[in-house]
Formats: structure tokens, C-alpha cells, sequence
């Protein structure tokens, strides 16, 4: 009897204070952010559902039904322009995770000038994406670019039209986007990695196992949250690109680097602001329907390591 009683107060501890936890921040705490949340997200997205049935301007609107959503299906250039936005978010999502964690591998070592490298490698994320676009539609012409320059003076031969040929504009424009974001995906790795704890590096040390199966057997899986992070931010940016690509090609030459996003703003600009609003709307549905899945499957991965 007196072990039973003695042993109630430890286990009721615990659960007072996790109950004093939970309750540590009352109701009216979240108004603001809740308010915040539904003045600049739910109600504008609320709104642009609606007005993606409605031919509109800025002092009018006329309810027109699915005909928004059936004209826009109809644009000759949409399924290019689909299949563009799907390759430049798979292209620049994987290639920001592998490069994300090499770099982050590596910057995690001991090495010269760690902080300066980590400083370098993050700067690009920091640039405005129009000006990066801009410097690169400079860097890479075709005639007097200093990329096509340096490579002719090393092969001897005249360098592609890095953002003119309608077979490399698309993946030029993505090399640039993962010029510019692997920063992010790097730092994103490095807090990965460390919250790993050493005790792991040590034991596999003692162990006798080298870099290959340290980064293989405790760096690549105990990194998994950090590499759905990456995944996540990187494909629904890629899914989403506009500024870079219309600061770069205009989507051109031709329709080559169209995305929907680009397509869209070319609604905008003809004028057809309620056919732009639906483009929005589908591209909405498309990210939704392909990140949502995508992401229940990383946190049941997450979960089960």
C-alpha cells in the first residue's frame, strides 16, 4: 500500500506539468496571427475563386460560369507550358537536394575558411531573383557574353545560345535557379546535420568505418526531416517559378521556356484578368495536388525511421 501511494504523485507530476505546458499560451495569443493568416491568405484565395468565374476589371464583374476555366484549357501552348513547369520543378528540386547535401558535407567539415564558404555559398539567396535573371541574360549572350567567350577561347568553337536555343533555354534557366537557391538547401542541411549527435561519429569511428559509410549509414538517414524540407521548398518554388524565367527568356524563344506562371502573366498583360485569375487557380490545384501526397508520404517516411 505504501509503495502504491508513494508511486501516484510521480506519475501525476509529469502529466500536471505537460497539461501546464499545453495550456501556457492562452486563446487571445493566436488572434493576431489567425487574423493576420485569414486577411492575407484565406481570404484572397477565397476571392480568387471567385473571380475565376467572372470576367472582371477593376470596377466590374460578370459571372461567365466555367468559361474561364474552358478557354484557358484551350491555349495552344498550355500543355507545353505544363509539361515546362513539371520539368523545371523536378530538375531544380533534385538537383538543389544532391548539391544541398554535398555542399552541406562538406561546409560541415573541418576546413579552411568554414564560415566564409558558408557565407558564399548562401549569398545568391539573398539576391533579388529579377537582378540575378538580368545579370545572367548578360553573362550568358550568345555573342558577347563572357560564358560563351571563356568557352570559345578553351574549345576554339562558338559556345550555344544558352538562352536562345529552344532546346537549352529552359534548362539554362533552371541551372541558374539552382545557382541561386542551393544556398538555402545547404544551410537547411548543415542544421540537419547538426543535430545529429556525435556520440554516432564516434561510434562508428571506433567501429573503423570510413567518410563513404558515415555519410552513408548515419548522415543520410538521420537527415531525412532536412531532405523533405528541402524537397518541399524546392519543388513548390520550381512549380511556382515566374520572376527568374521572365526576367531571363520571357518564356521564349518561342514558347520553349513557357511555364503557367508565365502564361498566366501574359493573360494579365492582354488584359484578360478573369482567364488569368482561373490560370491561377489550376496552378493553385496543380501545386496542391502534387505537393499535399507528396508530402504525407515524406512525413510517413519521417515517422517510420
Amino acid at each position: 500500500m505504501h509503495s502504491e501511494a508513494t508511486a501516484r504523485p510521480k506519475t501525476a507530476a509529469p502529466r500536471a506539468v505537460a497539461r501546464h505546458v499545453e495550456r501556457s499560451y492562452p486563446l487571445w495569443f493566436y488572434i493576431p496571427g489567425g487574423l493576420v493568416y485569414v486577411v492575407l491568405f484565406i481570404v484572397p484565395t477565397l476571392l480568387s475563386f471567385y473571380f475565376a468565374f467572372t470576367r472582371w476589371t477593376l470596377f466590374d464583374s460578370t459571372f461567365v460560369g466555367f468559361d474561364n476555366f474552358i478557354q484557358f484549357f484551350a491555349e495552344p501552348g498550355l500543355i507545353g507550358s505544363l509539361k515546362n513547369t513539371l520539368v523545371y520543378g523536378v530538375v531544380t528540386s533534385a538537383s538543389k537536394v544532391v548539391l544541398g547535401m554535398l555542399l552541406a558535407v562538406l561546409l560541415s567539415g573541418p576546413i579552411i575558411a568554414r564560415g566564409y564558404l558558408r557565407s558564399v555559398t548562401f549569398f545568391p539567396v539573398l539576391v533579388s531573383a529579377v537582378g540575378v535573371g538580368l545579370t545572367f541574360q548578360v553573362l550568358l549572350d550568345p555573342f558577347n557574353g563572357v560564358v560563351n567567350q571563356v568557352w570559345t577561347a578553351i574549345t576554339g568553337a562558338d559556345g550555344p545560345g544558352w538562352l536562345t536555343n529552344p532546346d537549352l533555354a529552359l534548362l539554362s534557366v533552371a541551372a541558374i535557379d539552382v545557382w541561386k537557391g542551393v544556398g538555402l538547401a545547404t544551410l537547411i542541411y548543415i542544421a540537419g546535420i547538426a543535430a545529429i549527435p556525435n556520440e554516432y561519429f564516434e561510434a562508428a569511428r571506433v567501429d573503423g568505418a570510413g567518410a563513404w559509410q558515415q555519410f552513408r549509414s548515419i548522415i543520410l538517414p538521420l537527415s531525412f526531416p532536412a531532405t523533405s524540407t528541402v524537397i518541399l521548398l524546392s519543388l513548390i518554388g520550381g512549380l511556382r517559378s515566374f520572376d527568374l524565367i521572365w526576367s531571363t527568356t520571357q518564356g521564349g524563344p518561342g514558347f520553349s521556356s513557357d511555364v503557367i506562371a508565365s502564361v498566366i502573366y501574359k493573360q494579365y498583360q492582354a488584359g484578360f484578368y478573369g482567364l488569368s485569375t482561373a490560370g491561377n487557380v489550376i496552378l493553385f490545384l496543380v501545386v496542391t495536388a502534387i505537393v499535399y501526397p507528396l508530402s504525407r508520404w515524406l512525413n510517413s517516411k519521417e515517422t517510420s525511421l
